[in-house]
């Protein structure tokens, strides 16, 4: 089912707001809030695209579930650690975004869509150091489109969803090392209760608490924001 994408309806809302920003005689400040809240609605679709906020959530997503308990800590401590630390990594580039095109814009210097051609510029720089070679060599040739010449930008139709699948990837393999551990410890309490005839004690009533010994032990929590936050 081919439906609108995202960057397409950012085009679209772009077009919107410059027809509105001319109409208005070049964009007062009342019009230019307005244009930005009407960009923030795409904030969710952007937080999870462009940002380094899927891998981290997938990531303690895996930590809860490697523990064995899935419901701790909460979605919502999961989520907002996450928005968080995604602030935390985007601060330099959301602050060239603001240097380089949200000054410029909010001092009548640049239009609209000449500003979002700039917040373009760093986002790409920060996605394409993510992004691995294979998932853009993929869309590359999905899309039957030429790599673009040496200094000139990755066509964010191309960029977005291969960062997106590199993401997972990532992702996924340092969940993996999260489990790991933690099935070890699952088959070594199994195996104790096995060879001490204890077959009806549930493996993961001693299996929980070993495990969050070792985790908290070892300083699970710093060691996994710390390898989150230099694996980008």
């Amino acid at each position: 089912m081919n439906g609108p994408t995202t960057t397409q309806l950012l085009s679209k809302a772009v077009g919107a707001s410059n027809e509105l920003a001319l109409a208005s005689g070049g964009g007062s400040s009342a019009v230019k809030i307005f244009l930005i809240l009407t960009a923030l609605s795409f904030g969710t679709a952007l937080v999870l695209s462009v940002t380094s906020f899927t891998r981290i959530v997938i990531v303690l997503s895996f930590l809860r579930q490697a523990l064995g308990t899935p419901q701790l800590p909460p979605n919502q401590v999961l989520i907002g650690l996450s928005l968080f630390l995604t602030l935390f990594i985007m601060a330099p580039t959301a602050r060239r975004v603001q240097e380089q095109a949200f000054q410029p814009l909010m001092d009548d210097k640049i239009s609209l869509g000449e500003a979002l051609q700039r917040a373009q510029g760093p986002l790409s720089d920060w996605m394409l150091k993510q992004t691995h070679e294979e998932d853009l060599r993929l869309f590359f040739e999905v899309s039957a489109s030429a790599r673009p010449a040496r200094g000139e930008a990755v066509p964010f139709t191309v960029l977005v969803p291969a960062f997106m699948v590199s993401e997972l990837g990532t992702a996924f393999r340092m969940g993996l090392f999260l489990f790991v551990p933690m099935l070890l410890i699952d088959l070594l309490v199994a195996v104790v209760l096995m060879s001490l005839g204890m077959m009806m004690v549930p493996p993961t009533m001693v299996a929980l608490p070993l495990k969050l010994g070792v985790f908290l032990l070892a300083g699970g929590w710093h060691l996994v924001v710390s390898s989150l936050i230099r694996s980008f």
